[in-house]
């Protein structure tokens, strides 16, 4: 994909450490990205030219994350421009705040890249700026929608119609717990009937098929709730 088609993201955020760390696993997903250290900067880059999705971080010098974020709902052009908020406050007021001032989804200090990734794909897919298209990925696992490949560890792996639409699915909402229910209608469809037993054999040919020797089964089973595309370090590796 060239640079002129990849989803563009703004951070604006002054820690240095944290925007490299964006940085790198953002473009490394296959979007474009830029920073900011300070709200006139980013204001200033987002006339000159407007993001796909903005990272905004609340706290930030001169200008709060929360006065950048009004001041571009103020502006018709950035009227549905998808922001989230990164704040260190944890309290539910803050949170409330920042929505009411115009954010559309907020994520709390620390948190996790591929939590945060999986919500700027779910907000750039609400607001319809990017196809659906993003090459996913998840542990040592990579799928690109576009070509139909699933990469594990440098090898292509050779998944059914079924499993590789089971595993886009998972490779979508990472370390989310989902019933049988939830992905029969996610991946079967709501109108197609199939017994909730179904789930369970494809989701065994999925493992036989992304899981090699020594390596780690990602698709973890959660008792009486359903499966996660997850893994646990401490865990067995496949035979």
């Amino acid at each position: 994909m060239s640079e002129s088609n990849k989803p563009y993201i703004l951070i604006v955020e002054d820690e240095a450490p944290l925007v490299t760390l964006l940085r790198y696993n953002l473009e490394k997903q296959g979007f474009r990205v830029e920073d900011a250290g300070d709200g006139g900067e980013a204001l200033t880059r987002i006339t000159e030219a407007a993001p796909d999705l903005l990272l905004l971080d609340w706290m930030l010098p001169t200008m709060s994350g929360i006065e950048v974020c009004r001041q571009l709902r103020r502006r018709p052009a950035t009227r549905t421009l998808p922001i989230i908020m990164l704040t260190a406050r944890a309290e539910d007021q803050d949170a409330v705040r920042g929505l009411d001032t115009g954010a559309d989804d907020y994520i709390t200090k620390p948190f996790s890249t591929e939590a945060l990734i999986a919500r700027i794909r779910a907000l750039l897919r609400r607001s319809g700026s990017v196809p659906q298209k993003l090459k996913l990925s998840f542990h040592d696992i990579s799928l690109d929608p576009a070509s139909h490949r699933v990469i594990r560890n440098g090898r292509a792996l050779h998944l059914g119609p079924t499993e590789f639409r089971l595993l886009e699915f998972f490779l979508r909402h990472p370390k989310r717990v989902f019933s049988r229910e939830d992905v029969l209608n996610a991946v079967w469809g709501r109108d197609i009937h199939v017994e909730p037993r179904t789930v369970d054999v494809h989701i065994r040919r999925l493992r036989k098929a992304i899981n090699g020797p020594g390596e780690m089964d990602v698709v973890r089973t959660v008792r009486a709730a359903g499966y996660a595309l997850d893994y646990d370090e401490s865990a067995s590796t496949a035979a």
